[in-house]
């Protein structure tokens, strides 16, 4: 009877080994499950991540100031530039001759208000003149009227004539006369020197407006021929030459490009839902397809940007029209590179980084709510020229001047 029983063990042992293999998967799932909950809860929940990101930086273009035709390129692609080099020679010919014909016309212009300025001590000097043809003109009538009074008394005794009598009255008349010109004269005199002072008072030669309106032809002139050089305005690596040797080139047109690669910054754009929690000033770790994880970049939430990459696309969607079909928006976030990094390990305008913001501190801001402080990027390569421009004012106004120098007195060894 016994042996009749014995093949259904194997059937009792098969749904024990399915119920042990069930709950292994569940237990595998239950701590998968776990494992991933821990993580979100202790690590994944503090970082938001995108590879949607790309380094960013400032492409200067190099364009003209004035038209000329190109005589010589001193830069070329991948070359690296100093601040203030000259990238691009045009033709200097038509502004040599423009800033001679300038300097020319403020050397007349200051000799000719040096004369109004001489001229006011000449027609000073006319009215004093006039002034003394008066006292003469006085004294000639007290004279004349002197005269006429000794007649006019001896003529009742027959002792003067007529004739004699009428030559006085005639002498005191010429005598009054001669006393309304010089009156006249020195009228006419004042208003000359008045009218000469009005072109002169409450300035000097060098601030007179005919001259500062030549002196601003000679700056306007002399800045033109000094752009026919096209200086580099910061440091940094020629990218994008389209000039040409010999071409003849507008005010505007863009000959080449400029990029310092020590002021670049990654743009990272995130997805709505992952902006919550990202504010300025939390880290960031990156990594570069460049340099792949061997190198890890450190930086900064800079800023978010004011809108979706959508909104400011060439062609924004029109989301009111037609079917619509939701689409997950980005919004840029500036990222601020360590410059010591990028110094060691530099990186180009437009590779692919992927980003890791630490969002634990959210005491930062969302929004900036400040001005910047300081200028970002600025040059002084144009402001020399300005001043290089108001030296040679200075030096063509001071060898028309006339005014003697002394010598300088001998240095003592």
């Amino acid at each position: 009877m016994s042996n009749a029983h014995t093949p259904a063990a194997p059937a009792i042992a098969a749904p024990s080994r399915n119920r042990k293999k069930v709950l292994t998967i569940l237990s595998t799932v239950v701590l998968i499950g776990l494992a991933w909950g821990g993580y979100e809860w202790f690590l994944s929940r503090h970082i938001e991540t995108t590879d949607n990101a790309y380094v960013q930086g400032n492409v200067i273009q190099i364009t003209p100031q004035i038209g000329g035709t190109v005589t010589a390129i001193l830069a070329d692609d991948t070359d690296f530039v100093k601040s203030g080099q000259p990238l691009v020679q045009l033709d200097p010919a038509d502004a040599k001759v423009a800033l001679e014909q300038a300097e020319a016309n403020l050397a007349q212009a200051v000799r000719q208000v040096r004369t109004l300025y001489a001229n006011n001590g000449t027609l000073a000097a006319q009215v004093t003149l006039r002034e003394s043809d008066i006292v003469k003109a006085q004294t000639e009538i007290e004279r004349a009227t002197d005269d006429l009074a000794r007649r006019q008394s001896l003529a009742g005794n027959g002792a003067v004539s007529k004739e004699e009598l009428n030559h006085a009255k005639s002498q005191l008349t010429a005598a009054q006369n001669a006393l309304a010109a010089a009156q006249a004269g020195v009228s006419a005199a004042r208003e000359q020197l008045s009218s000469n002072q009005s072109l002169t008072d409450g300035t000097n030669i060098e601030a007179h407006p005919s001259v500062l309106a030549a002196a601003a032809k000679v700056r306007e002139a002399y800045l033109t021929l000094h752009r026919a050089a096209l200086p580099a305005p910061v440091d940094g690596y020629v990218a994008k030459r389209t000039v040409q040797l010999g071409q003849r080139v507008a005010a505007g047109s863009p000959l080449m490009s400029i990029i310092p690669l020590n002021q670049l910054w990654v743009d990272a754009n995130f997805k709505e839902v992952q902006l919550r929690n990202i504010r300025i000033g939390q880290p960031v770790t990156l990594t570069a397809d460049l340099y792949g994880k061997r190198m890890e970049y450190k930086g900064t939430v800079a800023g978010l940007g004011a809108g979706t990459g959508a909104a400011f696309a060439l062609l924004p969607a029109q989301n009111a029209t037609g079917n619509w079909i939701k689409v997950v928006q980005r919004v840029p976030v500036r990222v601020a590179l360590d410059a010591a990094q990028l110094a060691q390990n530099p990186l180009r305008v437009g590779l692919s980084m992927e980003a890791t913001v630490d969002v634990t501190d959210q005491s930062g801001k969302a929004l900036a709510d400040a001005p910047r402080g300081n200028s970002s990027v600025q040059t002084e390569v144009y402001a020399a020229l300005d001043k290089d421009a108001s030296t040679e004012v200075q030096r063509v106004i001071a060898a028309n001047l006339g005014r003697s120098s002394k010598p300088a007195a001998p240095k003592a060894h």
